[in-house]
C-alpha cells in the first residue's frame, strides 16, 4: 500500500532522526502523525514547521515527543490464553532440548516499563526451578524509550500492576514493601536492560526465545521484512538441532514470510525459526571417483563410459592446470574437441566463461573443500541465457595429497524461471496478505491507542488525586504552622504583659526614689532619666533619651563626671563615690554626692553605669 507523505512531516522526522538519532521513517505515516499531532496540540502548535522550531529552541520537548509517540502499552502475562500456550509448550519444549548447564537466551524486544521481561522470566523459573534458572538463564529488555527503561530497571510495581499476576507467583516472586511489589533482587540478577532500536541496532544473538509483542504493527511493510530478518539472523535453530522460538503480538500474523519463520501455534502468534538453505547440512559436491572407491567400475573403460552418461557437466584438471577429461554433457555443451584433452586450460575458453575458473581452483587446492558458484549466467549470440551451478572440488589421495580438480556444471535454468514465476506467484498472494495484515494491523493500532488513551485518562486521574492529596497535606502544614504562630503570638502577649508589669514596677520604683537616678551605656548615652533627675536638672526623659549625658547642657562638671564614671566601665572599680559642685534647674550652686555603679548584663557584662545623685545638706 502506498501512502503519501507530507513533505513538512518527513522533514520533522529527518530532523528528529539528525538531532537524537531516532530514525522514526519506517513507522506507518498515519498512527505515527497521529501521534505527533496529539503532541503538537498540547504545546499550541498547527504545523510541522513551527514545531521544528519550537523543538529547536526547547531541547526539552523531545523527551515529550518521544514519550507520545513510543505507546507503552503492556502488562505482566498480556493476553493469558498466549502466554499459557507458551509456558505449556513452547518453554518445556527450550528447556527439555538443553543439557543440564546449558545457557538459555531470551530477548524480550520492546520491553516497555519491563513486565513482559519479568514475565519470561517468572515463567522459566517455574519451569527449571529458581537455583537453575539463576545460573543458565539470562532475559535481555531493551526498549527504544529510556523513561520506560528507568521504570523496568527499578522492578517496582502497584499493586495493580499485578492483578493479572497469579497470587502464589506474587507471593514467590515479588517483595512487599510500603505498598509496592518489588521483583526479587537475587532473582532480577538475570534480566538485563537496555536502550536498544529493532530498526537500526544489530540484534542480540544466540537467541532460544524472541519476544516481540505488538511492536512489529506500527512499522510498514518494508520495515518489518528488515526486522524480521535480523530476527531469523538472532535465533538458533539453524538445522543443528537447536530450536529458536519468535513470540509475537495479536495483529502479527507473518503470513508472508513463511521462508523466514513457521507457524507453531497461529492463534498464539507463536513461530519457530526456518533454517535457511545455506545453513542446512549440505552434502559434498560428487568428484570423480578413485577405482578403489567403486569397486563395481572394473576398468577405465567403464569409468570414460559412467563418466559420458552423466547428466551433468563434467571436467577434469591435473595439477599442472591440464585439461585431463571432459564428459559427453561437458564437450557438447562447451563445444570441447577431442584434440582439446590434455591442453592448458588457459588456452579455452571455458576457463573464463561463463566463470573465471582459474581463481576457484587454486581456492580449492587452498581450503581443500569444493568451491561453489550459485546461478552463473551464461549468455548466448542469439540473446538467450543459461543459468549455471559450478562446484570445483579438489581431488585428493589417500594421504590428502591434491592430484587435480573435477569441475561440474549443472544447469538450473528452468528451475530458475520456475522460482521466478512462483516468486511473481507469491507476491501477488503476498501483496493481498499485507493489505488485509496492514488493515487488520491499522485496527489493531487504533486499539492500542485507545487503550493507551484509556490508561493516560487513568494516569491523568491519579495524578489530579495526587495534586489533591498534595493540597491536602500543604493545607494541614499551613493549619499547623498557623497554630504554632498563634501560639507564638500568645507567648509574645504574655511576655509583653509581664514586661510592661516589669516596666511599670520599675517606674514605681524609680519615681519613688529621692535620688536622680541615671542610667548610660557604654558610651555613656543616657538610657533611663528618673523624674528627680527631670526635677533637678529641669529635662524631661524623652528629651534626653539617647543624647550623650556629657553634651546636656546641665550643672554637672563634665570632666569630673567621666573620671567618675570611667572605673565602673572598665573593671577598675565595682563601686565608686565622688562629691562634685554642680548648679540646679533654678542656676542655684550645689554640692552633690555621685555614686556610681555598674550596669550588669545576665552574663556579667559591664554594658553601662548607673548613677545615684543626692544633693548635699
Amino acid at each position: 500500500m502506498n501512502e503519501e507523505h507530507d513533505p513538512h512531516f518527513e522533514t520533522l522526522l529527518g530532523f528528529l532522526h539528525q538531532q537524537r538519532g531516532f530514525d522514526f521513517t519506517g513507522y506507518k505515516r498515519p498512527s505515527l502523525q497521529r501521534r505527533v499531532e496529539r503532541r503538537m496540540q498540547m504545546v499550541g502548535i498547527e504545523d510541522f514547521e513551527r514545531y521544528v522550531e519550537y523543538l529547536e529552541v526547547h531541547p526539552e520537548e523531545f523527551a515529550q515527543l518521544f514519550n507520545t509517540i513510543l505507546i507503552n502499552v503492556t502488562a505482566f502475562f498480556r493476553d493469558e490464553p498466549a502466554w499459557e500456550f507458551l509456558r505449556k509448550e513452547v518453554v518445556p519444549q527450550l528447556v527439555g532440548a538443553k543439557g543440564p548447564q546449558e545457557q538459555v537466551r531470551i530477548w524480550s524486544a520492546g520491553c516497555a516499563s519491563g513486565q513482559e521481561a519479568y514475565s519470561l522470566a517468572i515463567a522459566f523459573a517455574e519451569a527449571l526451578g529458581q537455583e537453575a534458572f539463576r545460573e543458565r538463564v539470562k532475559v535481555y529488555g531493551t526498549d527504544a524509550d529510556e523513561e520506560a527503561l528507568s521504570h523496568a530497571r527499578l522492578a517496582t510495581y502497584t499493586g495493580k500492576d499485578l492483578e493479572t499476576v497469579e497470587p502464589a507467583l506474587v507471593k514467590r516472586y515479588f517483595e512487599e514493601s510500603n505498598g509496592r511489589f518489588m521483583f526479587r533482587p537475587d532473582l532480577r540478577r538475570a534480566v538485563i536492560f537496555g536502550r536498544h532500536d529493532i530498526v537500526q541496532d544489530a540484534p542480540i544473538s544466540r537467541l532460544d526465545l524472541l519476544v516481540c509483542r505488538n511492536t512489529l504493527m506500527y512499522f510498514n511493510a518494508e520495515t518489518q521484512a528488515n526486522i524480521l530478518q535480523r530476527f531469523h539472523f538472532a535465533l538458533n535453530g539453524n538445522g543443528d538441532g537447536n530450536k529458536g522460538f519468535l513470540f509475537l503480538g495479536r495483529a502479527e500474523m507473518l503470513l508472508s514470510h513463511a521462508n523466514l519463520f513457521a507457524p507453531v501455534d497461529l492463534r498464539c502468534r507463536v513461530f519457530e525459526k526456518v533454517p535457511a538453505p545455506g545453513q542446512r547440512q549440505r552434502a559434498p559436491a560428487v568428484a570423480l571417483a578413485e577405482p578403489n572407491e567403486l569397486p563395481v567400475i572394473r576398468n577405465g573403460r567403464l569409468r570414460d563410459l559412467a563418466l559420458d552418461e552423466g547428466p551433468m557437466a563434467k571436467l577434469v584438471v591435473d595439477m599442472d592446470g591440464n585439461l585431463c577429461a571432459a564428459n559427453a554433457r561437458a564437450r557438447l555443451l562447451f563445444t570441447i574437441n577431442p584434440k582439446d584433452i590434455g591442453r592448458a586450460l588457459q588456452d579455452l575458453e571455458i576457463s573464463y566463461r561463463p566463470l573465471e575458473l582459474r581463481s576457484l581452483i587454486e581456492q580449492a587446492y587452498a581450503e581443500r573443500r569444493p568451491i561453489t558458484r550459485t546461478s552463473v549466467e551464461r549468455r548466448f549470440a542469439d540473446a538467450d541465457s543459461q543459468l549455471l551451478d559450478i562446484t570445483v572440488a579438489p581431488l585428493l589421495d589417500e594421504a590428502r595429497n591434491a592430484l587435480g580438480v573435477g569441475i561440474t556444471f549443472l544447469d538450473v535454468t528452468r528451475h530458475a524461471h520456475l522460482a521466478q514465476e512462483l516468486q511473481r506467484s507469491r507476491e501477488e498472494v503476498q501483496t493481498t496478505t499485507e493489505e488485509l495484515q496492514s488493515s487488520n494491523e491499522e485496527l489493531e493500532t487504533t486499539n492500542e491507542e485507545l487503550q493507551s488513551s484509556n490508561e493516560e485518562l487513568e494516569t491523568t486521574n491519579e495524578e489530579l488525586q495526587s495534586t489533591n492529596e498534595e493540597l491536602e497535606t500543604m493545607n494541614e502544614e499551613l493549619q499547623s504552622t498557623n497554630e504554632e504562630l498563634q501560639t507564638v503570638n500568645d507567648q509574645l502577649r504574655q511576655r509583653t504583659e509581664e514586661s510592661n508589669q516589669l516596666n511599670a514596677f520599675l517606674e514605681s520604683v524609680l519615681t519613688g526614689l529621692r535620688s536622680a537616678a541615671i542610667v548610660v551605656n557604654q558610651d555613656l548615652n543616657v538610657l533611663m532619666w528618673n523624674p528627680r533627675a527631670a526635677d533637678l536638672w529641669g529635662l524631661r526623659a524623652d528629651e534626653v533619651q539617647g543624647r550623650s549625658l556629657l553634651n546636656l547642657d546641665i550643672g554637672l562638671p563634665a570632666g569630673e563626671l567621666r573620671t567618675a564614671i570611667r572605673p565602673c566601665l572598665t573593671g577598675e572599680r565595682d563601686h565608686h563615690e565622688v562629691a562634685l559642685d554642680a548648679v540646679n534647674r533654678r542656676g542655684k550652686k550645689i554640692r552633690c554626692q555621685v555614686t556610681c555603679t555598674p550596669l550588669l548584663s545576665a552574663a556579667k557584662k559591664r554594658e553601662g553605669v548607673i548613677l545615684l545623685i543626692d544633693e548635699l545638706a
